[in-house]
């Protein structure tokens, strides 16, 4: 008799709900994203590869593939460190650098950038520093990395620090008392707890870093086959009324941005299992 009863949906109103998700998912993301697709499929295959193909297309988006990369990684181990200094010890002025990490959020990206720039160029507070060693920061690829670490941090800290906070201390003094050193506990306990929220942290930050303009397009420079992103191309193009190739620009920064998140997300998954088999 009671198998018979029909079990009540946990969320009231489910059907309607997720319409209603589905409907405000297709509105302000998928319909874009087609329009792209379609717009970019609107011309001939000689056209799109002629633009798919141009030296400068693949010039900026190697630049912004590379930059974001590197400052994803960059902040994964860093970001990791921060968490785990706000999570782990107290410490006077706590409260005001865990609020630090959410200000690359709330500051304008524009801002970010001008400030960055006037930090970063030759004539800079840090800018001159590195420049007594021939390294450039500002206009150059450097400079790009550096902006995009600035932005995302935070992605990567919040992301991890709820699950060190939910991480027992207990399982760390089992192994200590087992005989087990710090780095071996971290390798063996910690680490595999906190890399499904380190690789979605990564994501985040690598992601936000592809699409990012703003505080990238004053410390970048702008030189076309050297330090020329593709969200800058993509707005030249829209400047000189060719839609055509700004949208085929934006098709290929779709995929590639599928497929690198999509063997992310995938490493994250194996990552998950292994944790809970363990």
């Amino acid at each position: 008799m009671a198998s018979s009863v029909k079990k009540r949906s946990v969320l009231p109103g489910f059907g309607l709900s997720m319409g209603f998700t589905i409907l405000y998912l297709s509105l302000i993301v998928l319909f874009p994203l087609a329009g792209i697709v379609v717009k970019s499929t609107q011309q001939s295959w000689d056209k799109f590869w002629e633009t798919a193909t141009d030296p400068r297309v693949l010039a900026s988006i190697e630049v912004s593939l590379t930059t974001s990369l590197c400052a994803a990684a960059v902040n994964a181990v860093f970001g990791l460190i921060v968490a785990w200094v706000l999570v782990r010890y107290s410490f006077p002025g706590k409260r005001l650098i865990d609020g630090l990490v959410d200000l690359p959020f709330a500051l304008p990206t524009a801002v970010a950038g001008i400030a960055l720039t006037a930090i970063y160029s030759q004539n800079g507070a840090l800018g001159s520093f590195f420049a007594k060693f021939d390294i450039k920061t500002a206009y150059s690829p450097l400079g790009i990395t550096i902006a995009l670490l600035f932005i995302g941090l935070p992605f990567v800290v919040r992301t991890i620090q709820p699950v060190l906070e939910d991480l027992e201390k207990d399982v760390e003094e089992a192994a200590a008392s087992l005989g087990a050193s710090r780095w071996r506990t971290f390798r063996r306990v910690i680490f595999p707890a906190v890399l499904p929220s380190l690789l979605t942290g990564f994501a985040l930050a690598f992601a936000r870093g592809l699409g990012e303009y703003g505080s990238v397009v004053f410390i970048s420079g702008n030189m076309p086959m050297k330090t020329e992103i593709a969200p800058l191309l993509i707005r030249t193009k829209l400047e000189q009324y060719d839609y055509t190739g700004a949208t085929t620009i934006a098709f290929l920064m779709l995929i590639l941005s599928f497929v690198l998140l999509l063997v992310i997300n995938l490493l994250q998954w194996r990552a998950s299992r292994r944790t809970i088999q363990a």
